[in-house]
């Protein structure tokens, strides 16, 4: 019994001690400009550290949405690589060609190529006798070599993406903008995104594509990934771009003919003749 008693003394001058603490508060509060301010910033700094807590809670809950979202992206880009990857067989002796949105695709393997100065070339096992002819593109699942420049019976004489006279036209990001990607002269995986307006945004490690506006290439192949920008003449960005593909280690590839490519070239000039 006398334990009890023990208990519930304490209790009430617990109860005693809290309730002379908020009616402290109050008369402080209701009667000193400085202690309401002393109180309304501890107010305001708890208030601060809970919404801090709230909002670190939301993003850590939207990282799945944003997951999901990469998740996405990366299938529809295996998706692509799957595309040219079927169109593609690695055999000295294939013929297979596949078409697809008015795009031919034939396996060739190189026979012949340059490297090391700043107009490398490739010669491929694929000529005239295999329906391949100029202005060809060249591709592989992981970006675009060349284009054809010439064609015999049996080969077929291309400039290679790493030369300095060779552009392809690229967009950065899926739906970004468009410009033209360079060669850097430098790297075997390495290239410039050019003519890019300062005031597009962008991040290292945004994916650049082929842009489709060019009738030799399709659209969507993935190239590389953005690096840094550089601003040219106060007007411009130019973007560096590690490459997918590492044209040194190039063996097979895939030779892309538009079916179309005449038809468009001459829709094109019947409307510079009118102007």
């Amino acid at each position: 019994m006398p334990r009890e008693k023990s208990v519930i003394s304490k209790i009430l001058i617990f109860a005693i001690f809290v309730g002379l603490e908020v009616a402290s508060l109050l008369i402080l509060l209701n009667n000193g400009a400085l202690q309401r301010t002393w109180i309304a910033g501890i107010s305001h700094s708890f208030m601060a550290k809970t919404w801090g807590a709230t909002q670190s809670a939301r993003s850590y809950f939207s990282l799945k949405k944003q997951n999901d979202e990469l998740a996405l992206e990366n299938h529809r880009l295996q998706e692509a690589i799957r595309r040219y990857e079927n169109s593609f067989i690695a055999s000295d002796s294939a013929s297979v060609v596949v078409v697809e949105d008015g795009f031919s695709f034939t396996p060739a393997k190189i026979v012949k190529s340059s490297a090391n100065s700043q107009h490398n070339y490739l010669i491929l096992n694929k000529g005239s006798d295999d329906g391949i002819r100029q202005n060809s593109g060249i591709v592989t699942p992981k970006g675009v070599v060349g284009i054809i420049d010439a064609v015999s019976r049996h080969y077929s004489y291309a400039l290679s993406f790493m030369n300095t006279e060779m552009s392809i036209s690229a967009r950065l990001g899926r739906d970004g903008v468009v410009g033209p990607l360079v060669w850097d002269g430098l790297r075997s995986n390495g290239a410039i995104l050019k003519e890019i307006p300062l005031q597009i945004k962008f991040a290292p490690g945004d994916t650049v594509f082929t842009s489709g506006y060019s009738s030799i290439f399709p659209a969507d192949i993935p190239l590389g990934v953005a690096g840094t920008g550089k601003v040219v003449n106060g007007a411009t960005n130019e973007i560096s771009v590690s490459l997918f593909q590492d044209h040194k280690t190039l063996k097979y590839v895939t030779i892309v003919d538009n079916a179309r490519m005449e038809e468009i070239e001459e829709i094109e000039k019947l409307q510079e003749e009118k102007r």
